[in-house]
């Protein structure tokens, strides 16, 4: 069994930073792409960032220059930097990995359970 436990997030006002985790956890065999979406209230859930597993980033245009996605192989986790928050970046934040697991043949799409960013004064 697989799953993506997500952290970090919480309440700040604008223009501050948060730093959310995602850690990939159970019978692993390889972790591809990890990415980061988010949804915010009466919205569909939109695209943040995302991470090859050779470390290529790309971001979403609303996040760029902001936001870093960063991973440490060694750990299975997934990390995004928010800095210069804005109200309009509030949303339930939410990890996504490609996840080939042991004694299986092909990969799945796995996401976390989701956690809340905030950003208000």
């Amino acid at each position: 069994q697989v799953q993506l436990v997500e952290s970090g997030g919480g309440l700040v006002q604008p223009g501050g930073s948060l730093r959310l985790s995602c850690a990939a956890s159970g019978s692993i065999f390889s972790i591809y792409a990890m990415g980061w979406y988010r949804q915010a209230p009466g919205k569909q859930r939109e695209w943040v960032a995302l991470i090859t597993s050779g470390g290529t980033t790309n971001y979403a245009d609303s996040v760029k220059g902001r936001f870093t996605i960063s991973r440490d192989n060694a750990k299975n986790t997934v990390y995004l930097q928010m800095n210069s928050l804005k109200p309009e970046d509030t949303a339930v934040y939410y990890c996504n990995a490609n996840i080939m697991p042991r004694y299986s043949g092909s990969s799945n799409s796995y996401w976390g359970q989701g956690t809340q960013v905030t950003v208000s004064s």
